[in-house]
């Protein structure tokens, strides 16, 4: 079975997105083994200076690499990845689960993520041009993986 990693930033502080979290993990499990590490956001004053702020990426990013498995296929969130509709990203976990058997996708915190952890990342993955708390980025991010999977293995639930 397809091991998923997803690697977060900040925890969720809302129930309805823990709540939502839970749902697509519990549908996510009939595909692969989902495991989500959450990280702590590095901590930074209310107008933080840009050497504050690379200095937290810095931080966070020692955390992700640290946090990432070896041999996984590893997917970058960020603002200047590709973006795929649901069958190209069905294309890639399909990819991901016979070249290495896991998948490990990292979203960084509401400051992004730290170039050292894009460049571990073997693809950079933008699901849109729009701006989304990266809180609810970790539900859009799983409801795509759940729709990708169920893609793959020939559900209804994409159309």
């Amino acid at each position: 079975m397809l091991q998923l990693k997803l690697i977060t930033v900040g925890t969720l502080k809302e129930d309805y997105l823990r709540q939502a979290v839970a749902e697509y993990t519990k549908r996510i499990s009939g595909y692969a083994r989902l495991e989500i590490v959450a990280l702590r956001e590095a901590r930074l004053p209310d107008d933080p200076s840009p050497a504050q702020i690379a200095a937290a990426l810095r931080d966070e990013g020692e955390r992700i690499l640290a946090a990432m498995p070896p041999r996984a296929m590893k997917i970058a969130l960020c603002v200047e990845g590709k973006q795929l509709d649901s069958p190209e990203l069905a294309a890639l976990l399909e990819r991901g689960a016979a070249e290495a058997g896991c998948i490990c996708a990292v979203i960084g915190s509401s400051h992004g993520l730290d170039e050292r952890v894009k460049a571990a990342c073997a693809h950079r993955l933008s699901v849109s041009r729009l701006t989304f708390p990266h809180q609810l980025m970790q539900v859009i991010l799983l409801e795509a993986l759940y729709r990708a999977l169920s893609i793959t293995n020939g559900s209804k639930y994409h159309k």
